[in-house]
């Protein structure tokens, strides 16, 4: 819930709103917005519609809206993982081109022998 609440806060910021004005418009007192915010309180089914149809948006997409700033910060980090986890395939890759050709040569070496 306070991932949620954030990205309300967000929104509410992006709009120039203060919680007074949003608690007015969804018809609930400041402090019972603010618990929303904060992720004190969990939010209903209605409530979230609610909030979804005040930011103009579905209950899906406020469920998933993401602050663009922590989305490049994720997509930064998942970049920084696949250049890693490729690294590494090669690394397997060359570990196992290795064991092949020492398996080969002993194999020579014991048909010479």
């Amino acid at each position: 819930m306070k991932t949620l609440g954030k990205k309300i806060r967000l929104l509410r910021h992006q709009r120039g709103w203060s919680q007074e004005d949003v608690a007015k418009r969804l018809d609930i007192s400041i402090p019972a917005f603010s618990k929303i915010e904060t992720g004190i309180t969990d939010i209903n089914l209605s409530r979230l519609e609610q909030i979804s149809i005040l930011f103009e948006m579905s209950v899906v997409q406020l469920l998933t809206f993401n602050d663009l700033e922590q989305e490049n910060k994720y997509n930064s980090e998942l970049d920084t993982v696949i250049k890693k986890l490729s690294d590494r395939e090669t690394e397997v890759i060359d570990l196992q081109k290795k064991v092949i050709e020492l398996y080969e040569e002993l194999r020579l070496n014991k048909v010479t022998a």
